[in-house]
């Protein structure tokens, strides 16, 4: 894609969809309904794709606004909106991301990346609690902490996060099934609208346990794998661990759960990675997840095992050769995989963007310009973490205190210095700030802090970054 094309839509949506009136308009539209006291642009997008047929005139006048506005931004992107597009929009997750999005913007304007009213994802680290031992866990989880929420606590989270427009919520830990008011809590997000995942290391997930995890509205399982099974047990610090683990994964696929694989790659695993995602396909998973890693909790102590950057340059390229391939997805949490497939497609080696890591689309031509937007590193900006106690932070694997929910969830997101400096890809210093791929990539930005304590310093772990 040429540079002007993608300035074109850029200053096409910043003059439209990002002017002052056009964000009053957003505004009007975002706030409640005076008439049925509900949030006017959830109501006016269900009216819109035909999801809901009765509403005020307040509702209805704003429907006709987001059609207008969805329209437009869909053309800028070169696309229309067509049936099969309208079908999509009536999913309820999908309907919440859009709500996001329109109210990011009429607070912020156009952004990149784009600014949002609240995080896509949470990520929840419910407790500290954990059967396994692992070398690298960035809590150091084992016991349960003493300050860790109660029930009523944690259902009192749940209806923070689904009141400031949170999209999609993942419980992870330590080891969430360990804790007994888990499935209730689970069940309580998922009435609540959201989209429920499970991060877990799957060795208690039996066929009974599969079931009630579907049953509970959780419709997303990301289990823990590293390797064969001498490396997963040695690197979990269980023996038996990886007979359990891939037993989970099956349990899980037979009871239909769309299930995920992730390995955190470091030395002990590098060279397994491919036999890793083979296996992975042969279990029935749907996807498979190459974490970055991050020298934080126990994980410090293995700091040498971290592969460099010229193994995280060989590996990125061979996952994005397996996500082509088409037998699994596959992704990864280093933000350069956007930037790996922006330069395979240039070279006419690729098809598929993939600017987060948890999708990719096959996009050419204006398009391209959404990676942008979506822009890479998440943390703080599309989405943060909950520590078991309730104090929030921009991402699992960045040890900041920035609030707790007991002081409001939507206040500390909105008024967070260190989230709104994360947002800001200004700041980013060295090859991070002058790279082409900032707006796409960014750096992990955990990773800077680890190594270099510093949020706006270049990712250590990037091939243009290996002379730091």
């Amino acid at each position: 894609m040429k540079e002007d094309k993608t300035a074109e839509v850029i200053t096409s949506l910043e003059k439209s969809l990002g002017n002052p009136i056009f964000r009053s308009v957003l505004k009007f539209v975002s706030g409640k309904c005076r008439k049925c006291d509900r949030d006017r642009l959830e109501e006016a997008l269900k009216l819109y794709v035909g999801s809901k047929k009765a509403s005020s005139w307040d509702c209805r006048i704003a429907s006709f606004l987001v059609g207008k506005s969805l329209k437009y931004g869909v053309k800028a992107f070169g696309a229309e909106m067509d049936e099969s597009l309208i079908e999509y929009l009536k999913d309820e997750t999908t309907q919440k991301g859009i709500v996001n999005v329109i109210k990011g913007i009429a607070e912020y304007g156009i952004t990149k990346p784009q600014k949002l009213h609240a995080p896509f994802l949470v990520v929840w680290d419910y407790t500290n609690s954990c059967n396994l031992n692992c070398k690298h866990c960035y809590k150091k989880a084992g016991k349960p902490a003493a300050d860790e929420l109660s029930t009523k606590e944690r259902k009192n989270v749940i209806n923070q996060l689904a009141e400031a427009g949170v999209v999609a919520i993942a419980f992870s830990g330590g080891e969430p099934l360990t804790q007994k008011d888990f499935f209730d809590v689970a069940k309580y997000a998922s009435r609540k609208g959201m989209y429920v995942s499970l991060a877990t290391n799957g060795t208690l997930i039996n066929k009974d346990m599969a079931k009630k995890i579907k049953q509970s509205g959780i419709k997303y399982v990301e289990i823990s794998l590293d390797g064969t099974e001498k490396t997963h047990d040695k690197f979990r610090g269980v023996k038996g661990a990886w007979k359990r683990t891939t037993k989970g994964i099956k349990n899980c696929v037979n009871a239909g759960l769309m299930t995920c694989v992730a390995t955190t790659v470091t030395k002990y695993n590098y060279n397994e990675i491919p036999k890793l995602i083979d296996l992975s396909i042969k279990l029935g998973a749907e996807r498979f997840i190459a974490f970055n890693f991050i020298p934080t909790g126990r994980g410090k102590d293995i700091i040498d095992m971290d592969i460099t950057p010229e193994q995280r340059e060989k590996l990125l390229n061979f996952l994005y050769d397996k996500l082509e391939e088409g037998k699994i997805e596959v992704f990864s949490t280093a933000p350069q995989f956007a930037r790996i497939a922006l330069e395979r497609i240039k070279t006419g080696k690729g098809k598929k963007i993939a600017p987060t890591h948890f999708s990719a689309v096959p996009l050419e031509g204006k398009t391209i310009t959404l990676a942008q937007f979506i822009g890479g590193c998440g943390a703080g900006r599309l989405y943060c973490a909950i520590e078991p106690n309730g104090d929030i932070q921009p991402c699992v694997f960045m040890p900041i205190r920035v609030g707790n929910v007991k002081e409001g969830f939507e206040k500390v997101w909105h008024s967070s210095s260190i989230l709104k400096q994360l947002r800001d890809r200004s700041r980013l210093k060295q090859h991070c700030g002058t790279c082409e791929y900032k707006f796409v990539c960014g750096g992990c930005r955990s990773r800077a802090y680890a190594y270099l304590n510093d949020l706006n310093a270049p990712d250590p772990g990037c091939i243009y970054n290996k002379n730091i």
